[in-house]
């Protein structure tokens, strides 16, 4: 049993950068990954700015050791999760109960869009090993199996809080004992199916997003993959380097208000950063910087701002979206997040929510404009909210 629940290591790919370091340069810089659509073949290109990861299949195979057939989705999940890993550093990785806890939302959908393009045209003719990875779970498998992970593989799939969902389980199979150590965040990759699925509820902007800003008109998709080591007392304590933070609270909470919006109230979210805070044994006025959630959309980022100003008035912390960056890559926003929400602690960086021109009015508060590293950040909060109200939270603190 372990009463702590540490980070060890960090991987990340996204549209602003292949690996950590990458993408806190594109942070500090105010680098965006958003452009026209490049690698997703789609009518949108010309239409829609999405944040597209800036490697080909084929690309992205040779930096993994994986087949170039199988799906994005595993090739973006195996680069960040073994990132992460190499991170840690763990030298007796292989001999330890560890777990792959990773989430995502669209499985191997890419491929079978592929499969479905031939088999339209002629039965005959699509090719079945596109569709034999097409459920998420699969993409988890693939994965675990070449990282040599057999101890515990699962798959969380809660749509945008999926990765938050996936880190929280792997700290409390850590503090039950039965983990030792967790690699646990998500991955997603673009598909047809997303874009035209948003596209089709009216959220996605077609110009570069503006979250927690009055005039915001929807979100940008983006894919990627964010993941964290998580370890044990006892192995944090045997390990030769300094520990990024603590995994110090966690919560999720549902209001099962909509299936695709939260609740206007801001219900679910207020809850699930309560809970985290409760967990954390903390109180609001602890928390020194928040990663919003922070899409873009006028629902969630209404209802995630009146939960703030509920839960935190009349001391607000600082704020931003790093969506303004990465886009919203879904099932992998928690775990990507997960990382800037553990760098930030680790050298007290708080980042910039671009575009921000005009603070929603109705709000006490605005989110920050500029890269800062001069604050002592000692605990921060990750909100992660998805469909059907689905709401988690994960707090990070400084060792």
């Amino acid at each position: 049993m372990s009463s702590k629940v540490y980070i060890a290591g960090l991987g990340i790919i996204s549209a602003i950068g292949n690996n950590v370091n990458e993408c806190i340069a594109s942070l500090e810089n105010e680098h965006a990954g958003m452009s026209d659509i490049f690698y997703l073949k789609t009518i949108h290109a010309k239409e829609l700015p999405v944040a597209e990861v800036k490697l080909s299949n084929d690309e992205l195979a040779l930096k993994t050791g994986l087949s170039n057939k199988i799906s994005r989705t595993a090739l973006l999940s195996m680069i960040a999760a073994k990132e992460a890993i190499d991170d840690a550093a763990i030298e007796n990785f292989d001999d330890l109960k560890t777990g792959f806890i990773s989430a995502n939302t669209v499985g191997g959908i890419d491929k079978t869009e592929i499969f479905f393009q031939h088999f339209y045209q002629d039965k005959i003719i699509g090719n079945l090993h596109d569709v034999v990875n097409h459920e998420c779970g699969s993409i988890t498998e693939l994965v675990a199996d070449k990282l040599n992970i057999n101890t515990y593989t699962t798959t969380v799939s809660t749509a945008c809080s999926s990765s938050a969902n996936a880190i929280m389980l792997g700290a409390r199979l850590i503090k039950a004992g039965m983990l030792d150590v967790a690699v646990a965040g998500g991955v997603d990759a673009l598909t047809k199916f997303t874009l035209n699925g948003f596209n089709t509820l009216l959220i996605l902007d077609n110009a570069f997003c503006k979250p927690f800003d009055e005039h915001r008109n929807g979100l940008n998709l983006g894919e990627g993959a964010g993941y964290v080591v998580l370890v044990s007392e006892t192995i944090a304590n045997s390990l030769k380097k300094e520990m990024y933070c603590e995994l110090k609270g966690y919560a999720n909470a549902n209001d099962a208000y909509h299936q695709t919006a939260s609740s206007p109230d801001g219900k679910g979210s207020y809850l699930a950063m309560l809970g985290a805070l409760h967990e954390a044994g903390l109180n609001a006025d602890k928390i020194d910087y928040i990663n919003l959630h922070g899409t873009g959309t006028q629902n969630n980022d209404q209802a995630e701002g009146t939960a703030i100003e509920r839960l935190f008035n009349p001391r607000y912390p600082k704020m931003s979206s790093t969506k303004s960056f990465t886009g919203h890559t879904l099932g992998a926003s928690g775990g990507i997040e997960a990382v800037f929400s553990a760098l930030s602690v680790k050298n007290n960086y708080v980042y910039p929510n671009l575009r921000l021109q005009t603070p929603i009015k109705e709000f006490p508060f605005s989110a920050e404009k500029t890269f800062t590293k001069d604050l002592t950040i000692h605990n921060v909060l990750s909100n992660s909210f998805g469909f059907g109200g689905n709401c988690s939270s994960l707090i990070f603190s400084k060792v």
